[in-house]
């Protein structure tokens, strides 16, 4: 059995990149699921490849990661020549409305997703985002240098759930009420708005350096691990709230560092990781609230957190969000078509 795995981000979906390379720019081994995936099925006499490495004939399904553009090559190939073809939904339905499309869903044998409102097992297959979940995380907290952080790209969209807009509400409110607490990361920052006037991009460019945009900013990060756990709280805002089971990679990514995340998105998160382990913004119905917490919290209550995320990261709650889950879950769904 050959199956190809295509997705919208083309320069994943050649030569393999996919199944080469862990990491990408915006977070660590968020690919190693799919690395895991090809050693595991291959592992079970099935071949798997980006498309432009096999003979299309050959392909005995298609596998696409997001939905890609009705135009896309492999998907009208995929159609025109009666392929079984599988999608994943990754990105949420406000970055990528193609995904939460219905009359599109037709084109796909089975759809997995995070998304816990479609799940009914028949054609719609729960899949979380996936990680190699450590055993330990370091409990050192003398390694902790300062209060809090945020890790995020620079972003806004209009809708009246995205929760980009809130993330410039808790850097703003750090950055004028407790700087010395606070520092902020990630692309995008360090820029006022664009123009195409020469004289406001000569003005800005002058800006930037006497005021910066963002005072509280540190630049990028080449791993976000080593940043996060020199930080005892992050700020782990996902792209849009209320969204059934939209878990990322963000409230994980504090967890393998050790650094306890305030968060926000998904509605339903405490079916999913205990209360335990994060400090919940809807708690909370100010920054002043909720910084007078994070900044009294006791060394124990702060150490009870900790024990409370290794707990979790080893219990069988965990399990769906691993590598092994996802692997298995994919070749099994797609073998027994």
């Amino acid at each position: 059995m050959i199956i190809v795995f295509c997705n919208v981000y083309e320069e994943i979906t050649k030569n393999n990149y996919l199944f080469n390379n862990p990491n990408v720019s915006i977070g660590d081994n968020l690919l190693q699921p799919w690395i895991d995936l090809k050693a595991y099925a291959e592992g079970h006499g099935i071949k798997v490849s980006t498309p432009d490495l096999v003979d299309m004939a050959s392909v005995d399904a298609f596998f696409f990661i997001d939905m890609p553009d009705l135009n896309n090559k492999y998907f009208k190939f995929a159609i025109n020549n009666n392929k079984s073809i599988y999608l994943l939904i990754v990105e949420n339905g406000l970055i990528h409305s193609g995904n939460f499309d219905l009359s599109k869903h037709k084109y796909f044998k089975k759809i997995f997703t995070y998304y816990d409102d479609y799940i009914d097992n028949n054609k719609y297959f729960k899949i979380n985002y996936s990680f190699k979940l450590p055993s330990q995380i370091n409990k050192d907290i003398s390694v902790k240098e300062k209060l809090c952080t945020m890790i995020a790209g620079n972003k806004s969209l209009k809708s009246a759930l995205e929760l980009y807009s809130e993330r410039i509400k808790a850097i703003r409110w750090f950055g004028k009420n407790h700087p010395k607490d606070f520092d902020l990361y990630g692309f995008g920052w360090d820029d006022y708005p664009s123009s195409n006037s020469l004289f406001v991009k000569l003005f800005n460019k002058m800006r930037k350096k006497i005021m910066p945009p963002f005072p509280s900013y540190k630049g990028t990060v080449k791993r976000k691990n080593d940043v996060l756990l020199k930080y005892k709280f992050s700020i782990c805002y996902e792209n849009a709230r209320d969204i059934s089971g939209y878990i990322t990679e963000k409230i994980f990514d504090c967890f393998f560092s050790a650094c306890v995340p305030i968060y926000l998105g998904a509605d339903n998160v405490t079916e999913y990781i205990p209360s335990e382990c994060f400090i919940d913004k809807r708690k909370f119905n100010s920054y002043d609230s909720l910084y007078a917490f994070i900044s009294n919290i006791r060394d124990d209550k702060y150490v009870n957190y900790l024990n409370s995320i290794e707990k979790f990261l080893n219990s069988n709650a965990a399990y769906q969000f691993s590598n092994e889950y996802f692997v298995k879950t994919l070749i099994k769904e797609i073998a027994n078509r």
